[in-house]
């Protein structure tokens, strides 16, 4: 199985379709409303806008799993994400990224490796995979690393087309 064969619904109903993004390099990013890396919807939009017309998306992906940071309701994290962040990048349902109610799109990407050889369970919000246009993950970074750290930058642009 890939991500492009999971399927996840999106965050204001219907299902968000993975197999868009085939040949496209996607960071997937498990987000929260209420959490102190909150700020990094900035610097994920601002990736949305600089790299969207060369074949790149972030998806955020929002969970409530760590300490209820992510509690509203569909409406209110939209409503959230577009006011306080002016957020265009695509979100999908609320979901599990840990435990037994894992979704199966965390399934797919938690056995990728950080640079610090992190697997398994995401850590907290705002752990971000890129995943390049095969559909394999290529990096997995941190929570705390920012979307715009180079590293992340490098990697994606490393994956994009000329």
């Amino acid at each position: 199985m890939s991500v492009y064969e999971v399927e996840i619904g999106g965050l204001r109903g219907g299902s968000v379709d993975l197999r868009q993004y085939r040949g496209k390099v996607v960071l997937i990013v498990n987000v929260a409303s209420k959490c102190g890396l909150t700020p990094q919807y900035a610097g994920l939009e601002r990736l949305q806008e600089r790299y969207a017309d060369r074949g790149f998306t972030v998806l955020g992906v929002p969970c409530n799993q760590f300490m209820n940071q992510e509690p509203g309701t569909p409406e209110e994290i939209a409503e959230f994400c577009s006011a306080a962040y002016g957020v265009t990048f695509p979100l999908t349902e609320k979901v599990e990224v840990n435990g037994e109610g894992r979704h199966p799109l965390y399934r797919e990407l938690v056995d990728a490796a950080d640079a610090d050889g992190h697997t398994g369970d995401i850590r907290w919000n705002f752990e971000k995979f890129l995943i390049g246009p095969d559909g394999a993950v290529v990096a997995r970074f941190a929570p705390q690393t920012e979307p715009e750290a180079p590293e992340v930058i490098a990697a994606i642009e490393a994956h994009l087309p000329a």
